[in-house]
């Protein structure tokens, strides 16, 4: 591990060190895994030499790590009991140690990142007097060599200690400690296949060890209590892993059915009307994930989304229902559908709301509402509406989505995207297009503009993770626009004859469909509006006027003219 060689190459000349970064992570020691206080304890006390380890909790006290016991109980007294201690006086304690001169002893302290919020009055004051003894610090000469007494402090975050206390100080050295990197995942990974007794197949160590790219060790460690649990063989990890992830056995993605994939096509465009191009390219993708070969050509472990659609159009032409049709069909309920209105991330910190605030920020103890609810359902199609008004700091987050598949939280909560699919919505182009252009002058003048968007933000790599998934949707023509209405006008039939058992029949349909398609200018959208105007309005006063009871049938005939028309039953007639 680089982090511990870099701690012992600067032992002999550093008092105190800063420890931040994978601070909660196993760290295996002689291949046993440790939390890194056990580590470092063992560490300093078998490798390097140290008569004891201890450790400082704020609030808590001193208790023993490694090591004889004996040099802190000859120093400052009893050890291991709960001493709940200001700070000042904890720095009195910590100050016999660290100037004794007949023990090497290493104190650490926890939760160093917190000591401010528990003591924000002393917390000034207890960093300058532990900087000047950092400062004017000297080796101890003792029986088992020369070495400074160490003081340890494990930080969330290096900045969570002011730069004047370490940045270019004598004696004061920080350290990051990263993710564990292939050699040390191997090592984890060697050591727990022990346990299946195959600790010696290179192969399948090497190819856990790549599906496992990003992780901690102790989210390896848990990925195979998983698998021993659920009697998973090693050869099968990848069930154990998206177990890991999601918290579900089960995938949804195991359970559609093939002769459903097989018809995607049919089953969209009973929802989506006229838009061939996004049908097919929705398709394509589903299909794809179904074999969980979404980002194969990259690497055959990739984690990134299911599949990612960016869909590109006027208002009203069924962007958000080809979402919403998907996550039916997928995941067997619209509710699947996680939505996020991008207007309301149009400023500046609006990255926060998706993520979570950082430590000492309002809304950190709520965490971010995306990881929030990707981790409540990780099955999830995932829809960004409106993407091109979202603040450009907020694409940071997109580009890390697409690339990695995990985003983590302020509070350090991942969340894990491999899942999903998702789908960004913009109007970009569409003023630029009118219903009197063919579909090649529409889908060419969109392209461009989405690609110029993402120049003048300076996120063109957006566009390179998805890659050739953006679509462009067609206007609502005249043949499109009626079946939109009859779909619409057949739901309103149906619900009346489910919720109220009233039977109504339509004599002139064609002429309902072509006053609800009189203005397409607005799409679905604008049709659904119509619609609501010229026939639920009028058809709620007929029920009301008619005293129609559960069993009835009314007959309604529509007029020729959009105003002053008509509605009729075979019992009485209605102005429309």
């Amino acid at each position: 591990m680089q982090w511990v060689k870099e701690l012992d190459l600067f032992l002999p000349q550093t008092a105190h060190f800063l420890l931040s970064g994978n601070i909660y992570d196993s760290f295996l020691f002689e291949g046993i895994p440790l939390s890194l206080i056990d580590f470092l304890g063992r560490h300093l006390t078998e490798k390097q030499g140290y008569d004891q380890v201890v450790l400082y909790i704020p609030l808590s006290g001193f208790f023993h790590v490694a090591g004889d016991r004996k040099p802190f109980e000859d120093i400052a007294g009893s050890l291991d009991k709960e001493k709940k201690e200001s700070l000042e006086k904890a720095y009195e304690t910590i100050s016999k140690i660290t100037q004794n001169q007949k023990y090497h002893i290493a104190l650490i302290v926890n939760f160093a990142s917190r000591i401010e919020e528990i003591a924000k009055s002393d917390f000034g004051i207890f960093l300058y007097k532990m900087f000047k003894d950092a400062v004017k610090a000297n080796k101890i000469k003792t029986e088992r060599g020369i070495k400074h007494n160490l003081v340890i402090y494990l930080l969330d975050r290096e900045g969570d200690f002011p730069a004047w206390y370490y940045v270019e100080k004598p004696n004061v050295k920080s350290i990051l400690i990263q993710k564990p990197d292939i050699k040390t995942r191997r090592q984890v990974i060697k050591k727990l296949l022990e346990v299946f007794k195959k600790q010696d197949d290179e192969k399948l160590i090497s190819e856990i060890t790549d599906r496992t790219y990003g992780m901690l060790s102790r989210e390896i460690i848990s990925i195979f209590q998983i698998a021993k649990q659920n009697n998973i063989q090693p050869e099968n990890i990848s069930q154990a892993i998206r177990t890991y992830k999601t918290g579900i056995k089960e995938s949804p993605w195991e359970s559609i059915e093939k002769s459903k994939v097989k018809s995607i096509n049919s089953l969209i465009q009973e929802r989506v009307k006229g838009q061939e191009e996004a049908i097919k390219k929705a398709s394509q993708i589903i299909r794809r994930a179904f074999f969980n070969l979404s980002g194969a050509q990259f690497s055959k472990y990739s984690q990134r989304p299911k599949g990612v659609l960016f869909l590109a159009g006027p208002t009203g032409v069924g962007k958000t229902e080809l979402a919403k049709s998907i996550a039916e069909i997928v995941f067997g309920n619209e509710d699947a559908l996680i939505r996020f209105d991008m207007s309301e991330f149009r400023h500046d910190h609006s990255d926060q709301r998706l993520l979570g605030a950082p430590p000492g920020y309002v809304g950190y103890e709520s965490g971010g509402e995306l990881i929030n609810k990707i981790r409540e359902n990780p099955f999830s199609v995932v829809l960004f509406d409106e993407i091109e008004k979202a603040h450009p700091r907020i694409m940071d987050i997109m580009l890390q989505l697409l690339d990695e598949g995990v985003l983590t939280s302020g509070r350090g909560e991942k969340a894990y995207f491999s899942e999903c699919i998702v789908i960004f919505t913009s109007n970009l182009g569409a003023s630029k297009v009118n219903p009197t252009m063919d579909f090649n002058q529409v889908e060419k003048t969109i392209k461009e503009e989405i690609v110029n968007y993402f120049k003048e933000i300076q996120r063109p790599e957006i566009l390179n993770r998805i890659g050739k998934n953006i679509v462009a949707f067609d206007f609502i023509r005249e043949r499109e626009g009626k079946q939109i209405a009859e779909k619409m006008i057949n739901n309103i039939i149906q619900k009346l004859k489910k919720e109220k058992g009233i039977t109504v029949e339509i004599e002139s349909m064609n002429k309902l469909l072509e006053a609800s398609i009189k203005d397409l200018s607005m799409g679905g959208r604008g049709i659904g509006n119509t619609i609501e105007e010229i026939f639920i309005n009028p058809l709620s006063e007929l029920l009301f006027e008619l005293d129609v009871k559960t069993g009835d049938t009314v007959k309604i005939k529509f007029g020729e003219k959009l105003e002053g028309e008509k509605i009729e039953s075979s019992q009485n007639t209605l102005s429309g």
